[in-house]
């Protein structure tokens, strides 16, 4: 399918920084390899959509951007790094949004996962099991965070907000 109108969904859950200022997550990591795609393909990229917010959250702005773009048909198939930047949310929510870009015929694909929803059969399969890891992975990060906070206050060496990354060291 060459001359594909696409969009492109990047998220990542934060913008952090290490003390000497270097990102740890970036969007551009994402969107370079997916631009490169779309050019090896002869698609038009119509849209970049870019949050950096966590994949739970169902008010991620540029997400709700994608959605409506999607909901008039402005763009062919929607591109992601992987499912689990599409989305973290609980299983229900996530195939709401890909009903909605079903029902405005609107293709999903993963860049790096083997999934299209052009292709019937396993796909959907695939990416039901994916959505399920991503959100469980989600929660055994949460659980992480919790447990080592916890331990910080029980030795009273928790000050909240993020802990400092500190590289190299003795």
């Amino acid at each position: 399918m060459d001359d594909l109108e696409v969009g492109l969904y990047a998220r990542v859950s934060k913008e952090e920084t290490d003390v000497q200022g270097k990102m740890y997550q970036e969007p551009e990591n994402q969107l370079k390899p997916m631009r490169e795609y779309c050019k090896q393909m002869n698609w038009n990229i119509k849209f970049e959509f870019v949050d950096r917010k966590s994949g739970a959250d169902s008010n991620r702005p540029e997400f709700q951007k994608m959605l409506s773009a999607a909901r008039q048909h402005h763009f062919d198939l929607l591109l992601v790094w992987a499912i689990d930047r599409f989305s973290r949310e609980p299983i229900l929510n996530t195939l709401k949004y890909l009903e909605t870009l079903k029902q405005n015929n609107i293709f999903l694909k993963s860049l790096t996962e083997n999934i299209d929803t052009r292709d019937s059969g396993a796909s959907e399969l695939i990416m039901l099991i994916l959505m399920w890891l991503a959100r469980e992975e989600r929660e055994k990060i949460s659980r992480r965070t919790k447990a080592g906070i916890s331990r910080l206050k029980n030795l009273g060496n928790w000050k909240g907000g993020r802990p400092v990354i500190i590289k190299g060291g003795s």
